[in-house]
């Protein structure tokens, strides 16, 4: 057996101990084979999301790309929600899998059901608003985006200014300033920026306000009419455009080579995520399905009038369909909220014999991949950050030769971080989120012919995000 601690939080520390009984006595009561015992690894996690995907003892089995179980198994305990006096029943129930009403059959986590779960509190966005009485950003961490900070937007508007005077000394000026923000939420961020930049170019003489065209694209037409009242000052400057933040250049073709700046406030950690796990010089992609533990099943089913054997479907129309199944907003929204609460995620470890076979996110393959692992850690588990390599490709192709990708982000920015602590799935209200590889984002970027560059942020005190800039290299 393997004990690996991940986190370095003193306040778990009674846990590993208590981790190690509970496993001898598992084995010696005839619970646990010796035969699985040999090849436990397991890993305690310090899991700082307070709502996540995660059992207190999670069991992830591995198997070949054939589907015949494979001499590997993982043990994930949660040291922030584990009671040492019930981990031989949670670890006893994590091996037995057997009361979970499953929502889901296994498939990549990009492929998973609670990504559809997140397209859907996008689309409801205001329904969800409604009902617990708070915006989105109240449920950030610090009850507001680090987006919105007023210094950070000051800051970033005479850098642009600055960009700008330099393009017009070298006759390089275009007769429109195009600017792009993917994700606009409430429309704060860009008002707050339109105002100062509005005031700064007064204040310079310069002249430049009238040349700003300032695209405010998202997913989701409800977030578009939230946010069109909050700039209605600069409505003249305003394009509102429908577009999935994996593909920009799709909705803006004409754009291509022609802005200045796009900007993303956790947009990435949004995006549809896969995991993968490195383990003896192997690659294991993690499957997923999503399930409900059966008493909450139960308890869902019984208060909202539904079938347990009809649980599944019921769902599944749900996120298809909207609340007409329930009647409407006012039992469906509540269902859907308590539903997202209860959701789990099993896990099991799939080996691809043949790398090539994989369908790896747009601007990455086997080779690629296998070159940025040549100095990363022999043996541990990172995200793949599909859409977000997906979106981060597809958005340079927007960029001006003097134009910058500015992303305000968690981002890890070093491979071995990932020992050292649990960066998603987590759970955010109705969404989910996870810290984004920023590593691989580099590496991708520096073979597309950019520089990527990560500077703190410094606006906010124990903030984790930090802010990534791309230019196109010289």
């Amino acid at each position: 057996m393997i004990l690996k601690l991940n986190h370095l939080n003193a306040k778990a520390t009674a846990a590993t101990q208590a981790v190690i009984e509970a496993v001898y006595s598992m084995v010696a009561n005839g619970h646990l084979d010796k035969g699985q015992f040999a090849r436990l690894q397991f890993e305690l996690d310090w899991i700082q999301y307070k709502q996540n995907f995660r059992e207190v003892v999670t069991a992830t089995r591995g198997f070949s790309a054939y589907g015949a179980e494979a001499p590997l198994m993982d043990i994930h305990v949660d040291t922030r929600q584990v009671d040492p006096a019930n981990l031989q029943v949670e670890l006893a129930r994590a091996l037995a899998t057997s009361d979970r009403v499953f929502i889901e059959d296994f498939k990549s986590l990009r492929q998973s059901v609670v990504w559809e779960f997140n397209k859907f509190y996008w689309g409801h966005l205001l329904a969800w608003e409604h009902a617990t009485g708070k915006g989105y950003d109240q449920a950030l961490p610090g009850g507001s985006s680090d987006g919105h900070n007023p210094q950070a937007i000051a800051d970033d508007v005479e850098e642009f200014l600055d960009l700008l005077m330099d393009l017009r000394d070298k006759n390089q000026l275009p007769p429109e300033v195009n600017l792009l923000e993917i994700g606009v939420g409430s429309g704060s961020r860009c008002a707050q920026w339109l105002d100062q930049f509005h005031a700064a170019d007064a204040k310079r003489g310069t002249g430049f306000y009238p040349l700003i065209r300032f695209y405010m694209g998202d997913y989701s037409n409800d977030t578009l009419d939230k946010a069109r009242p909050a700039v209605a000052k600069h409505i003249d400057q305003c394009r509102f455009i429908a577009m999935d933040a994996m593909n920009p250049i799709k909705a803006l073709p004409q754009l291509r080579h022609k802005i200045l700046q796009v900007h993303l406030t956790n947009v990435y950690d949004n995006l549809p995520d896969e995991e993968v796990v490195r383990r003896d010089g192997k690659l294991y992609f993690v499957q997923v399905r999503a399930y409900v533990p059966q008493a909450e099943a139960q308890r869902l089913s019984h208060k909202y009038g539904i079938a347990l054997p009809e649980f599944k479907g019921r769902v599944l129309r749900m996120i298809a369909e909207g609340f007409d199944s329930f009647g409407g907003t006012d039992q469906g929204v509540p269902f859907w909220q308590e539903l997202w609460a209860a959701i789990r995620l099993e896990e099991r470890l799939v080996r691809l014999e043949d790398l090539t076979e994989y369908p790896f996110p747009e601007g990455l393959d086997a080779g690629k991949l296998e070159d940025i692992l040549s100095g990363a850690p022999a043996d541990f588990r990172f995200h793949l950050s599909s859409g977000a390599l997906e979106s981060f490709i597809r958005t340079l192709p927007l960029l001006h030769p003097r134009g910058y990708l500015q992303i305000f982000d968690i981002f890890v920015t070093d491979l071995a971080q990932y020992r050292t602590g649990f960066f998603g799935p987590g759970k955010l209200d109705g969404s989910l989120l996870n810290w984004v590889n920023g590593a691989l984002l580099k590496e991708v970027a520096q073979r597309e012919g950019y520089d990527v560059h990560f500077r703190p942020f410094q606006y906010r005190k124990d903030t984790k995000t930090s802010i990534l800039y791309t230019t196109r290299r010289e």
